[in-house]
Formats: structure tokens, sequence, C-alpha cells
């Protein structure tokens, strides 16, 4: 896939879904943010929530092994459980703090 940057920044949505069959994998995706610093998502949780329901309900299976092929990409391993989507693969610690919230 050779997506049209240009196009896609014109969409007006907070992100954009591609997603495949795959050959090793059960399926493969992309995830663009067009309105985000950040134009491509590499490995996306949340698009996965969306993406494993949809995969399950297909394939008729319900633990699915997916690949994000973004140029960094990512391997997940999703399994759905009721209305849940749970997802294991390798993560990269990005931000670390502390909330307070006061009474």
């Amino acid at each position: 896939m050779n997506p049209d940057f240009r196009m896609l920044a014109e969409v007006d949505a907070r992100g954009v879904i591609v997603s495949a069959p795959g050959n090793e994998v059960d399926f493969v995706s992309r995830f663009f943010t067009p309105q985000a610093a950040v134009f491509e998502d590499p490995v996306t949780g949340s698009a996965h929530c969306t993406l494993v329901p949809f995969w399950a309900n297909r394939l008729e299976k319900t633990s699915l092994h997916a690949r994000q092929i973004s140029p960094r990409g990512g391997e997940l391993f999703c399994d759905l459980k009721d209305d849940r989507v749970f997802i294991r693969g390798k993560a990269v610690k990005y931000l670390s703090g502390t909330i307070e919230i006061d009474d």
C-alpha cells in the first residue's frame, strides 16, 4: 500500500484504519492520523479494539495474530472475550508521571 498522504491529510477524521487478511498472520493493518502531529501511528491498540471483533467474526475465531505494517511495525496477539479485547505484545515505554486529583 502506498498511501497518498496529501489526500489523507484532507480527511476530517481522528483516524483512518486500513486492514486486510494477512499471509503469516490473521490480519494486517495501518493506522493514519491525518489531523495529528504524528501522521501514522506505528502500533495502535485502540484501532485493534475495533479490528479484533471485525476479524474475529469474519474468521470465526477469538484468538488472533495481527501485524501493524507501518514502517516501524509491530506484532499483536489479541483475544476477544465477550465484549472485551485483550492485547499482548512488545511495548515501548514513552511516558511516566504522576497525576494528583484534589478534592
